[in-house]
């Protein structure tokens, strides 16, 4: 914490002590002596640069070119996949993740309410297996969600895009049949 309040400390030498009647009072023992400190507070400097926060700023007054695609890096064989596509995929994802937690979520609230208001005795397994399945449905939404996109730019695939889904399960594998072979 002190790295984030100042970035000058005091030298760890001790300091002169002057000679006194009394040979046990020391400004370092005594907290009523005056101590004079060794450097202006004035002069200090917020220090807040953490290891892998202080990169390089962005270059002031050059324009940013847009980006039409997203490149995935993995390899070099791989395809850049386009803009459309991407956002397709991020927002199928969003989707079939939100829609089972919020209804995981609403389920708790109901069950939540149920059980204060005394309606009916609910068994404790009953929540659980609520939580398990829409939870786990979100889950494995992340998966489909980017299964079930089409991959053709043009092509806006149906609403719960099973044919995709099946179509890029076997392109998947295939891929992966390919990269084993090499």
């Amino acid at each position: 914490m002190e790295t984030l309040l100042c970035s000058q400390k005091p030298p760890l030498h001790a300091p002169q002590i002057p000679p006194t009647s009394e040979p046990n009072t020391s400004p370092i023992l005594n907290p009523t002596a005056k101590q004079t400190p060794t450097h202006d507070p004035k002069s200090w400097k917020l220090q807040a640069n953490a290891k892998g926060f202080a990169g390089r700023s962005p270059a002031k007054g050059r324009p940013k070119k847009p980006e039409t695609t997203v490149r995935h890096r993995t390899s070099e064989d791989d395809d850049e996949i386009p803009k459309e596509v991407f956002y397709r995929i991020i927002k199928r994802i969003l989707v079939s993740v939100g829609v089972p937690m919020a209804l995981g979520l609403l389920s708790l609230q109901i069950f939540g309410v149920i059980i204060e208001q005394k309606l009916w005795d609910v068994p404790r397994w009953v929540p659980i297996l609520a939580t398990l399945l829409t939870f786990g449905s979100s889950t494995i939404g992340l998966a489909y969600g980017a299964l079930s996109a089409s991959l053709d730019p043009e092509k806006k695939g149906s609403v719960l895009g099973l044919e995709e889904a099946q179509q890029n399960w076997a392109e998947m594998w295939r891929d992966d049949e390919e990269r084993k072979k090499r």
